[in-house]
């Protein structure tokens, strides 16, 4: 699994899997190493960008352990762009490889330069609750996109549910997005804005809880329904999953909320959100049949595409 051995070696699959495995873990662990430089207060430990400073690239000693916090964050996205990088390069030199796929893999690359942006945008906006929103929304589209890689390089071609199963996890899905949303625009009128003077969305807190929880509802009976309706399938193992992840989320918000938002709690719920996008996503994608490539399917989807 060596970088080396990329462009020197023969790509197996297991290679390809690997690496697909890196950036699926390495696209969720910013996520929480981001949320923990927000609850400690340091979101404008470096106060520009693409700078720390208007003098320096690098925090001094004045910025304190707010500016070491938030310039590491900064560091672990160049760590992230040479996984999203390595798994391009694995992914294009593997022998089963496709067109798709390689602008797959190029796109998860590509997104992650374009969200070190928004997160510089974040900085100049002075964390703008809206923008900070739009960079976590971001990151957990590349979770779900490596989620989908993930699936793709596997060896297992899915058969589609049916259609009405199919319908059941569009709605899912949606649900997935509308709760997610909905607890971005709490967590901008609440009190972690990342820095004391950062401002808030000006939302009542307690009222957009009371509806981001509606949400949470909502998306539990539907994947109760989906669970019972994929009895003797495929999809029951990873329904029920989903289904376990959105009640231990559910229960970290409920405990989040009734304790005052400690930060552990709020770091662990982050850290939810995207389990529950990746658990979600799997589902949708299982549902529909994931295309392996190299298989006639996948060749004769991939000629369709380029005809």
């Amino acid at each position: 699994m060596s970088p080396l051995s990329l462009v020197t070696g023969e790509v197996s699959t297991r290679t390809v899997r690997r690496w697909a495995w890196a950036s699926l873990v390495a696209n969720t662990v910013i996520i929480v190493t981001g949320a923990l430089v927000r609850l400690t207060g340091s979101g404008l430990g470096c106060p520009t960008w693409p700078r720390c400073t208007d003098e320096s690239f690098v925090p001094h000693r004045e910025l304190g352990a707010h500016g070491v916090i938030e310039f590491g964050n900064r560091l672990l996205t160049y760590v992230l762009i040479a996984v999203a990088v390595l798994t391009f390069v694995a992914v294009w030199r593997w022998s089963r490889t496709s067109r798709s796929l390689r602008v797959h893999a190029f796109l998860l690359a590509f997104g992650i330069p374009f969200q070190g942006v928004v997160g510089g945008i974040t900085v100049l906006t002075q964390l703008n609750p809206w923008v900070v929103a739009i960079h976590l929304l971001l990151s957990l589209v590349l979770v779900a996109g490596s989620v989908w890689l993930l699936l793709r390089v596997t060896d297992r071609l899915g058969t589609p549910a049916a259609p009405g199963l199919r319908r059941a996890t569009l709605l899912m899905q949606a649900l997935v997005w509308v709760v997610v949303y909905l607890g971005t625009v709490v967590t901008g009128s609440g009190p972690h804005a990342g820095d004391a003077d950062a401002p808030r969305n000006g939302l009542d807190p307690q009222v957009w809880s009371h509806v981001h929880a509606v949400g949470v509802y909502a998306l539990v009976a539907v994947t109760v329904v989906l669970w019972w309706g994929s009895r003797g399938t495929a999809l029951r193992g990873p329904v029920t999953t989903l289904l376990v992840v959105e009640l231990a989320q559910g229960a970290i918000g409920f405990a989040q909320y009734w304790t005052g938002l400690p930060i552990p709690l709020v770091a662990l719920h982050l850290l939810g959100a995207a389990v529950l996008v990746a658990a979600a996503t799997r589902v949708l994608l299982l549902s529909r049949g994931v295309l392996v490539p190299g298989t006639p399917a996948a060749r004769r989807r991939d000629a369709a595409l380029t005809a």
